[in-house]
């Protein structure tokens, strides 16, 4: 198992990782477009990937001009395994070397994510849209939290 920087050529199994999940569905994946990842992966921030032997098997990406955690999957037969939780941590690392700015996301509730973002130390500061959950981590409980 490897984690790594994401690369362009990544985008095509990051696409199979984000269409493979049971929670978080997207309701049309064609929403997600390729010309969308490599925007958030290089323009407005980045991302990582986990592979084993060359598959993709989860990513996180930042969004560092919305302030926000654009996506962190893992691929079903991959769970529980704490690639999600290495992915996680990498990328926040990787944002409060930015920027000292709040970040934050959106989940479903009664999801696994939301439970893992809880125990995190994500705090829940409201809605995000309809039917989201709206978490932040600051600066200082995230510093505080590695040390």
């Amino acid at each position: 198992m490897m984690i790594r920087e994401a690369r362009l050529e990544d985008i095509p199994q990051i696409q199979l990782v984000r269409n493979s999940v049971k929670e978080n569905t997207l309701s049309d994946p064609s929403l997600v477009t390729d010309a969308d990842c490599e925007e958030f992966l290089f323009e407005r921030g980045k991302g990582w990937v986990c592979e084993i032997e060359s598959r993709i098997i989860g990513f996180s990406i930042a969004d560092l001009k919305k302030r926000n955690i654009w996506a962190l999957f893992i691929h079903p037969d991959f769970e529980n395994l704490g690639i999600g939780r290495k992915l996680h941590d990498i990328m926040l690392d990787w944002y409060f070397e930015q920027t000292q700015q709040n970040v934050w996301l959106g989940t479903a509730p009664g999801t696994r994510a939301e439970i893992f973002y809880r125990k995190s130390g994500w705090q829940e500061v409201g809605t995000h849209g309809k039917w989201e959950i709206r978490f932040e981590m600051t600066y200082n409980n995230w510093k505080n939290r590695k040390t």
